[in-house]
Order: structure tokens, then sequence, then C-alpha cells
């Protein structure tokens, strides 16, 4: 019996034993980035020895803005990935960067010494109320003699004189310690908030057939970051290509720095629903309402919070009636992609009353009551929660989207490559950017592109010529609407809107003002008349165009204006003269297109008239 007992203890510890799971930190560096409109993918690749078994991989200092459902890991090696968890560490907050630490130990050496010349300032208050309250010379029964009241006379005025000046001191030195102490603040705000934040990691669980080396790639998106395009267009003369230089405004708070990484631009939003919209049937009768399409994305954001509005993350959210879900994030944001028609949201929380929620727009935010029959039963796993279960199974369940792959890197093109909804730009070197929010310029790729330049104006709105420049084939050139800096005749001329949205065959740049053209509109009042004739009125509008070249070379240019279009047949425009220009009839504008030589003055009229009943009166220009 007593055998029996022994070798059941023995099995027993055995079994215990063999459910530890080794668990191993791995430290990974930043690898490449591939930077969105908003949002960033980061790939991470790391070797990592395996002992034969089972072992949690604990990738750990990551940032704590990473996106769980687009979280991919890919192995290579005689091994089996089992699970994939992302978990928040509030406990290890993640490292500072060394100017942060620097700023942040001024700023309390700065307190230390305000505190210091406050005490010194409270001290010297008490001696002024002490001599104060001391300044009675002698008693009452004590003759005072002339020497002694003027020693005493000139020993309070004395100390008087030195603790005021002091006190003059103290406040100066009080008041550029302030200042410092504001600059040094309004330094620290412009690189991070002044919030801890949680240490990101990811757990993958591995199981080795051997003692091996395995070879590790994550990846995830992250937020906090995002580029924009801006341009830079350079011309030298009417003569001349246009060169464009096309630039990405990086800029990441990710709280992790990028260093010496594999940088990538991409046009995509991954934030922008990819889901098509749908039409719903028309149904007319008296009684109904067309149908009405109020969410403009199949995306829906928003926030949970407790009843004393404190973020919930771990939060389960699932589209009512599917499998479709996702999680509240560390500060309780979520985001989900709905299919179309789908009405419901179902917020659930162990712990908390579950809720479910009509989706009205695109931000829907959530308040979770406790429940307090089944809060004793919480522990907190992560950054989530769940009811009491082992490590192993706490792994085994995944965040909803991870993808686990088993497969070697796949080597990304170094040039641009134009996708079928997305256009990515690598950039040649390894490029570093700092977690401090701040603006990094990268220059992507510059274009030499041949230009017809015209100038363009409407004299009739304002006088001033405007520079344009005609790009063809500008669609192969993969441009994103955006701003650009002009620079004509290596002068900074000002900014103009790049916007390839509406562009058609041409594209078109306004390369700003040019006061070496000059343009007159006047109107001629010796032939602007009005008179009857029969049962009609009729008026004569004359206006004088002059056009002056004051550059040194021949321009090309277009002017525009316009006659008035009638729509009653009892008024009648007709145009009497336009010196030679294009007519449109429908709308009424009139075009010259014209060239003119250095110094030469143009002059062009217009001149129509109006005819209308006498007994009405029309407002002519």
């Amino acid at each position: 019996m007593k055998k029996l007992l022994i070798l059941m203890l023995c099995l027993i510890g055995s079994k215990t034993y063999s459910q530890e799971i080794a668990e191993k930190k791995v430290i990974t560096e930043v690898n490449e980035v591939t930077v969105f409109i908003s949002d960033a993918q980061i790939t991470r690749k790391k070797s990592v020895e395996l002992k034969q078994g089972i072992t949690i991989l604990k990738f750990i200092n990551l940032s704590p803005f990473i996106d769980a459902k687009s979280i991919q890991v890919k192995a290579s090696g005689d091994i089996t990935v089992l699970s994939v968890n992302h978990q928040q560490n509030y406990i290890d907050k993640l490292e500072k960067q060394q100017e942060l630490l620097d700023l942040e130990s001024k700023f309390q050496g700065l307190e230390n010494k305000i505190n210091l010349e406050k005490t010194y300032l409270d001290i010297l208050k008490e001696e002024l109320v002490f001599l104060q309250e001391n300044r009675a010379i002698g008693g009452k029964n004590q003759e005072l003699s002339v020497t002694n009241l003027k020693e005493a006379s000139n020993f309070y005025s004395t100390k008087l004189t030195s603790l005021k000046l002091k006190e003059i001191e103290i406040n100066n030195r009080l008041h550029d310690l302030y200042k410092s102490k504001s600059d040094l603040d309004n330094q620290i705000k412009t690189i991070t908030s002044k919030r801890d934040f949680p240490n990101g990691e990811i757990l993958v669980k591995v199981d080795a057939k051997n003692y091996t080396k395995a070879n590790f790639e994550l990846s995830y998106l992250v937020g906090n970051t995002g580029w924009f395009p801006t341009y830079d267009i350079r011309a030298k003369n009417v003569n001349s290509p246009i060169d464009i230089i096309y630039k990405a405004n990086i800029k990441q708070d990710t709280k992790v720095d990028w260093n010496n990484v594999k940088l990538k631009l991409s046009s995509a939003n991954p934030n922008v629903s990819g889901v098509a919209p749908e039409l719903r049937t028309y149904f007319l009768n008296y009684n109904s309402l067309p149908p009405s399409y109020n969410i403009t994305s199949n995306e829906v954001r928003g926030k949970v919070v407790d009843e004393a509005q404190l973020p919930l993350p771990g939060v389960n959210v699932i589209v009512k009636g599917s499998t479709i879900g996702t999680t509240t994030d560390f500060d309780g944001n979520y985001s989900i992609t709905i299919p179309n028609n789908s009405s419901q949201l179902v917020f659930s929380y162990i712990g908390y009353v579950s809720q479910t929620l009509a989706v009205t727009n695109s931000n829907l935010n959530v308040y979770l009551k406790e429940d307090n029959q089944t809060l004793d039963e919480v522990v907190v796993v992560g950054y989530g929660s769940s009811k009491r279960k082992s490590i192993s199974s706490t792994l085994d369940s995944k965040v909803p989207g991870l993808r686990i792959q088993e497969s070697s890197s796949l080597q990304i093109p170094s040039e641009q490559v134009v996708k079928q909804t997305t256009i990515d730009f690598e950039i040649d070197i390894p490029y570093s950017i700092k977690s401090d929010n701040k603006s990094y310029a990268v220059d992507m790729v510059g274009y030499n592109l041949p230009a017809e330049y015209k100038y363009y104006c409407v004299p009739k709105i304002d006088k001033d010529a405007f520079l344009i420049a005609n790009i063809s084939d500008w669609e192969k050139y993969n441009l994103l609407e955006g701003e650009a800096n002009i620079f004509f005749e290596d002068t900074y001329i000002g900014k103009t809107l790049l916007d390839v949205r509406y562009a058609s065959d041409t594209l078109k740049i306004s390369l700003g003002r040019d006061k070496n053209v000059t343009v007159k509109r006047e109107k001629v009042k010796n032939f602007t008349t009005k008179q009857l004739i029969g049962s009609k009125k009729e008026e004569n509008r004359v206006w004088s165009i002059d056009v002056k070249n004051n550059k040194k070379q021949k321009i090309d240019m277009i002017i525009f204006d316009q006659v008035p279009v009638s729509t009653l047949e009892e008024i009648k425009v007709d145009v009497l003269e336009i010196s030679g220009a294009k007519h449109n009839v429908e709308t009424g504008e009139i075009k010259w297109d014209f060239s003119i030589n250095p110094n030469e003055l143009k002059k062009f009229e217009l001149k129509y008239s109006v005819k209308y009943p006498k007994n009405r009166n029309l407002i002519i220009e």
C-alpha cells in the first residue's frame, strides 16, 4: 500500500512537471516598415535557439498601439507554431528614449531649484515680519536718546533694504526658473505625452521536435503613424522641362524608434473600408421613403468604457448573427468591418452585462455595467480577461484575425511597385525615424517631365496672369494629391495644389502669378450706348483688353471673358466683335488663344448688344 502511494505521488509530480512550459523572452529590432497613409506595418526578424519540447516565446518591447487582428507570424525550421497571443505588460513599461530622459532630468532639477528658492523666499518673509514687529525701541520707563534712535534707524534701514533687495533677486530667479520650466515642459510635449505606456508583447507557443535554431518573422499593423505627400515643382523658364520632386512627410509616435530600417511608403490606407457598397431595392408607393444609406463606410469605430468612464481593454465586439468580431485595445478603442445590411453589434466582457446595440453611424461608443454575480470569477490574463485557465489553454485562445504561417520570408522588390490598387515606394538606403511625433521629409523620387507652358488670365475676375504647366501622360508617374512648393526661374513663388483626382488626359499645374505679364481690361464708355428702336431697347457694351509681355522670351497665352446668354426669346444677345476669339454659344465663354513676343502689346476688343422689350428693365454689366 505504501509503495502504491509513493508511485502515485511520483506520477502526479511528473505530470505536474510535464505541464510546466518553458518561457523565453525574445528581444527584436524593427527591420522593415511599410508606412501607409494612416498606420504602418512593422516587420521584425529574429533567429531563436529552441530546446526540444514546447516553449512560449515572448517577444517584448513592442509598441502599445499594435492592432491585434493584423499580427502575422512566419516561422521556418523543424518546429510547429501552436498559437499566438497578444497582450500588454503594464508592469514593465517601455523604456524612454535618452533625449526624453535627459529632458525629464533637467525638468526635475528645475523643480528642485524652484522649491529651494521658494524656501529661501519664505525664510526672508519671516525675517521681514520679525523686523517689522520689533521696530519699537526701548520700554515705557526707558528714556530714548538721540544716539540710540539714530543707531536703531540705521540698523532698521540697512536691514530692511538688504532683505527687500534679496526678495527682488529671489523673485527674479524664480521668474527665470518658471520660464525655463515652461519651455522644457513644451519641449517634452513635442516628444511624447506625460503618460507611461505599457510594453506590447506577442506570445508565440511553439513545439520543437529536437534542439534547433528557428527563424521567426513578426509583422503587424501599428497606429500613431502615417505619411502624406508633398512636392517641389521647379521650372527654369517656359522653354525647359518641369522638375517634380515627390516627397513623403512621415510622422510616427509608436513609442518605438525605427533605426536603420528598410522603409517603404504605400498609398494604401488600411483604415478605409474595402467592402463594396450594395444597393437595396427601391420600393415606390405613396407612403414609402427611398432607401437610406446612412453608413458611408463599412468600418465602425468607437470606445468602450465602464460606469466610471475608464477604458475597458479586451472587450469582445461581435457582429450579431455572425462570427465577425474583434477586441478593444488597452485604451478601450475598437474598429470592426461589418458586412452590408448588418445593423447590430454585441459587446461582451466577463464581469460586465453584455449589450447589443444598433449601428446607426460609423462611430459607436459604449459603456458597460458591472455584473456583480460573475465578477468574483474573473482573473486578468494579458490585457483582456477570461475565466480561470491554465497558461496553455490561455495561449491557445487566439486573438481573432491572427494568422500563422510557416514559411521563409518573402523577398520585397527594390523598386517602385504598382500593385492592383496601390502604389509602393521603397527608399533605397536604410532610414531612421524617431518616435517623437515630428515630421520627417523623405525624398522618394524625382521626375523631369516635358511640359507645355501657357499663361492663363481671366481679367474680369483677376488681372494677374498665371503660368500653367500642362503635362501629358501624367498617369504613369503615380502621383497623389498634395501641396506643392513652386520654384520658377530659381525663385520661390508660393504654394499650389497638385490635385490629380479630377485631372483628365492633361494634368494642369499652376505655377503661380507672373507680374511680368500685364493684362488690363476696361469698359469703352464712348461706345457703351442705350437706345430705343421701335418696341425694343438696345444696349451696347464694349470692353478693351490690353496684354503686354515684359519678359525676354515669347510666350503662349489664353485669355477668357464672357458675354451674357439669354434664357428668353424676347431677349436677344448679338456678339458684334471678339477680335478673332472663339465663342462658346452655350456658355457665353470668349477665349483668345495666342502667342505674344517679348515687349509686344496686343489689344483685343469685346463688343456685344442686348435687345429686349422697352417696358422691361435689365441689369447689364
